[in-house]
């Protein structure tokens, strides 16, 4: 079963895809292969799985790790979300610049979110669970987040009257945090992967800033 390069925005955010094997019994696939991810350029070693459950509505984000920096590769395992990346890395030519996609147990794409972006989803499904497979172990000291409804940002998201955390609530501004030292952690290119030259159509459903 190999995996494929779906498409890629942002110089770096990258959507996944591989073969699913289905019939009337139900269905087969493989939903990480350290030797696939190397041979596409991605990370290989994962030393932790997160694995959330959301109601319809729930916001969850936008969340960043600079120590130890931190890249995820996300999926839904049941139900559908709406998955957004944002570039906070300085100097990037992105710098603000969001995408977002709906991701959903039937589609079974995976969603490579690299560090120097931050990390949101939207839960389109009564519920959702989603699922995570982290570059590093989770830090309190060294994670952040941006406001999920920055005005900077604009994101679009499909769900009004959404459900947020307090921490959520209050979090930063990307103005905010590009003023703090901890934003030096992430400078155009670092965790960048590379440039993919096989892009397939990204999907009418991908929306960007």
């Amino acid at each position: 079963m190999r995996f494929r390069i779906d498409s890629e925005y942002l110089k770096g955010v990258v959507v996944l895809a591989t073969e699913v094997f289905q019939d009337e019994r139900g269905f087969f696939t493989e939903s990480f292969r350290a030797d696939y991810f190397a041979a596409l350029g991605l990370p290989s070693d994962f030393p932790q799985d997160s694995h959330s459950r959301s109601t319809k509505g729930v916001v969850r984000g936008l969340h960043f790790q600079w120590n130890p920096p931190m890249g995820k590769v996300v999926r839904v395992t049941y139900g559908n979300a709406f998955l957004v990346a944002v570039d906070i890395r300085k100097s990037s030519p992105n710098l603000g610049k969001w995408v977002g996609m709906e991701i959903s147990a039937q589609n079974k794409k995976q969603l490579w979110v690299p560090p120097g972006f931050a990390f949101g989803f939207c839960v389109l499904s009564d519920f959702a669970e989603v699922q995570y497979k982290c570059t590093s172990i989770y830090n309190h000291e060294g994670e952040s987040g941006i406001h999920w409804n920055d005005p900077e940002l604009a994101i679009d998201w499909p769900i009004r009257n959404c459900i947020v955390s307090e921490k959520d609530r209050n979090a930063q501004t990307l103005s905010q945090w590009l003023r703090s030292p901890q934003s030096d952690h992430f400078t155009y290119g670092f965790g960048e992967c590379p440039s993919f030259h096989w892009r397939l159509s990204g999907g009418s459903q991908t929306r960007f800033a």
